[in-house]
């Protein structure tokens, strides 16, 4: 008997320009419900060359959902629900760094969270759980995304901080620059709670950032058109495709858990006393945790 998470299901978070890759087979839109409210959208799912792929329209389809407004942990308790076992997160971002000119992927390690109006855990009262974001990113996957990044000649940095921010507006000057000082690399909107989320359900995460332009700190960004902007935002999405379609291949070849511990976490950080942990919460949690509360 194989253990748990293999073979790996593979889902990939991002727009319509992501998950409208060719050679996508056996393709089927389907509902899947969530104890946590309604998820972005349906959930994309397919075969590429024999793997099983799973795409979550982050904003649903044409854009309709704010950062603000998404159900972060409806969206990754659905794709747990559908079977997947790591995560491909792609976003949109601005630059922090002038070396980071817009094209260029940011295999992001680091967070910086300043969102404040997100439900971040699936736990809570009844059923407490504390798991380790010291590495928010699955570095298995990082490897695997850098080697297939590199076969596409497509520039990219392994390793960044990506500043969370809670939108829906875009940063002020004072605090761009602020940000900069801190030593962050990206900023964007939908990347937290997103990966805590998907480290309290024990899937392999990691983050993609495509730069579309440089944030409000550069001398140059008031004379960026939306025109340019737009053409960066498709080549961006034309390199994700390519990208998702080279890595699937590296991904689809474990045959055991993860080895950095991704599908592990829950081992040791579930703190509530068998006896006092709330019915409801054990039923609502069936899918993020079900493989250690059902032990």
């Amino acid at each position: 008997m194989s253990e748990a998470g293999v073979p790996p299901v593979i889902g990939v978070i991002g727009g319509s320009g992501v998950y409208d890759i060719e050679g996508l087979k056996k393709r089927e839109w389907r509902e899947v419900a969530s104890p946590f409210g309604k998820p972005s959208d349906a959930l994309l799912c397919g075969e590429l060359d024999g793997q099983r792929l799973v795409f979550l329209p982050r904003h649903g389809r044409g854009h309709v959902l704010s950062p603000s407004d998404l159900n972060f942990r409806a969206n990754i308790d659905v794709l747990k629900r559908a079977g997947v076992t790591e995560i491909l997160s792609v976003s949109a971002v601005g630059s922090l760094r002038e070396d980071l000119p817009p094209g260029h992927f940011v295999l992001v390690d680091q967070f910086l969270d300043r969102t404040f109006k997100r439900e971040t855990s699936f736990f809570g009262e009844g059923l407490v759980a504390h798991v380790s974001l010291a590495h928010p990113t699955c570095s298995r996957l990082g490897r695997h995304l850098a080697a297939a990044l590199s076969e596409l000649s497509i520039p990219h940095s392994r390793g960044g901080t990506y500043l969370a921010m809670e939108g829906p507006q875009f940063s002020t000057l004072a605090e761009s620059n602020l940000y900069r000082s801190w030593g962050c690399d990206v900023i964007g909107m939908t990347n937290m709670p997103e990966a805590k989320l998907a480290r309290e359900a024990e899937l392999c995460y990691a983050s993609v950032a495509m730069v579309t332009d440089y944030d409000c700190w550069h001398p140059d960004h008031d004379h960026v058109t939306v025109e340019a902007i737009v053409k960066v935002l498709m080549d961006n999405a034309e390199k994700a495709r390519a990208l998702v379609r080279a890595a699937v291949p590296r991904l689809a070849d474990r045959t055991a858990v993860c080895e950095v511990g991704c599908h592990r976490v829950l081992d040791t950080a579930i703190i509530t006393a068998q006896e006092k942990r709330d019915p409801a919460m054990l039923d609502k949690l069936s899918a993020v945790a079900g493989r250690v509360l059902n032990a």
